[in-house]
């Protein structure tokens, strides 16, 4: 893993940069922190429009980001990706990173309120202008559907 700073981001607030180059492939750093239950979850942030969960596939339990990676920022043309193994969510270079360079990866969001927007503010020549997956989006397209008919 890497040397990593925290300083501000022009896509939102604080972001997360890398001192040093990192190359292709390449761990960045372990989305780490407690694991707790979905519904805690739900319950424990109800009230606040930030959080730093990260699911586990297949499970109810997600992480509440408590490290460096909690900082790293959206982006529809990422340069990390985020990658589970045994439970453990890694943050891994999709290209070769220069130093100083902010880092980023697709958040693929598929859990909040049916009325929340999740806008992104990116600013890539490919955003999306939203962080939800693919399939949340046409999951969401199809209940806007429903409700119409």
């Amino acid at each position: 893993m890497t040397d990593l700073i925290i300083r501000s981001s022009a896509i939102h607030a604080a972001g997360c940069y890398t001192v040093s180059p990192i190359r292709k492939g390449g761990i960045v750093v372990e989305y780490d922190g407690p694991r707790i239950a979905k519904e805690v979850a739900d319950e424990r942030y109800a009230e606040r429009d930030v959080t730093y969960l990260f699911g586990l596939s297949g499970t109810d339990t997600v992480i509440d980001g408590f490290s460096a990676a909690m900082f790293i920022n959206h982006c529809c043309e990422p340069n990390c990706e985020s990658e589970e193994e045994d439970g453990r969510i890694f943050i891994r270079a999709l290209r070769p990173i220069r130093a100083g360079e902010e880092l980023t990866y697709m958040y693929n969001l598929y859990d909040s309120d049916d009325d929340d927007t999740q806008d992104c503010y990116c600013g890539s020549a490919k955003c999306r202008g939203t962080m939800f997956s693919e399939a949340e989006v046409r999951r969401r397209k199809k209940l806007a559907r429903n409700a119409k008919a």
